[in-house]
């Protein structure tokens, strides 16, 4: 029995992406999937998106994380609505696209539903958390690098303007920074990986890698984890759980103090993507993604410790790798 399309569903079928900028997602149980299927698929999308769209889509998602769970009948519904094809398996699905937007929301699956990308041999962003482990993440890229496979992870705080314009060196030297971000804990992963990797993202977008040693001070409605880098400088993260809420920080640079904000929005993000798509060069290095969950890991374990210090080399070591 086949289902009337609405008006933008048909215009979308009427303009199909050429073979090489087909993008399929694995996982409707996060809003970035939708959120990111219409910005793709929008009639008016810019030059900036390289003529990439979502044309498939496979749905799971979490199994017992239960906000995602419940999210995966009614985001299904709605991605169909762009003309996206859902599909029963990622077998399936990457056989229909050629480049890959993995979104599902439970970082655990991550490192299985990677490899059959990589296998498959498909250029690959991973949504945050890119996954609910250091030794996962660590594989995945090791098998992307052996595939000769692009891959990359990162939060959309990374590519907020005034973060951008940092790295870009308009401020010259950085000499520290404090970001903040929401907090929220999720019993199936470290701490911070669930919703602080925002923050932390964005505090490694101005620092860099380098990060030495990391104290995390905890309470039930805040974090916050200092951590010091092999040039002695000082950043630090605020996890936000209580009252007002939101993203951003202040970064000292040589030639003044920046406020990291507002986020506007995915869409620097997605433009970064369609590059990578088109190109095959990742806008974060594997080894500072790594050193990003690595800093997390070790502010878990600076927690079970009372808030002792924790040194990066140690969290690698525990997760079969050394420090990059």
């Amino acid at each position: 029995m086949g289902l009337s399309l609405s008006p933008l569903a048909a215009l979308a079928q009427d303009s199909k992406p050429r073979k090489g900028k087909r993008i399929g997602i694995i996982g409707l149980d996060t809003s970035h999937s939708i959120a990111f299927t219409k910005a793709f698929n929008a009639p008016d999308a810019g030059p900036e998106f390289s003529g990439y769209r979502v044309v498939a889509a496979y749905p799971h998602g979490s199994k017992d994380i239960q906000e995602s769970v419940e999210r995966i009948p009614g985001y299904t519904q709605e991605v169909q609505k762009y003309g996206v094809r859902v599909v029963d398996s990622i077998k399936r699905l990457l056989a229909d696209v050629d480049v890959v937007l993995l979104e599902t929301n439970d970082g655990r699956l991550h490192l299985e539903q990677a490899l059959q990308v990589i296998k498959a041999k498909k250029p690959l962003f991973i949504d945050k958390p890119m996954t609910a482990s250091l030794s996962d993440a660590i594989a995945i890229f090791a098998a992307a690098e052996k595939a000769n496979v692009p891959v990359f992870s990162s939060s959309s705080l990374r590519f907020m303007a005034s973060v951008q314009e940092v790295i870009s060196g308009k401020y010259g030297k950085v000499y520290g920074a404090d970001t903040y971000s929401p907090a929220t804990l999720e019993r199936t992963h470290p701490d911070l990986y669930w919703y602080g990797i925002h923050g932390v993202e964005t505090l490694f977008s101005v620092m860099g890698k380098g990060c030495k040693q990391v104290v995390r001070h905890y309470s039930d409605d805040t974090d916050v984890v200092v951590g010091t880098w092999e040039d002695k400088r000082i950043g630090t993260f605020r996890g936000l759980r209580a009252g007002k809420t939101d993203f951003g920080g202040s970064c000292f640079a040589e030639k003044g103090i920046v406020s990291l904000g507002p986020f506007t929005g995915y869409n620097p993000m997605l433009v970064e993507i369609a590059q990578f798509f088109e190109t095959g060069k990742p806008p974060v290095s594997p080894a500072e993604t790594l050193e990003i969950l690595a800093f997390m890991d070790a502010a878990d374990e600076s927690k079970k410790r009372g808030g002792s210090p924790v040194t990066l080399e140690e969290i690698f070591k525990k997760a079969g790798a050394g420090k990059s």
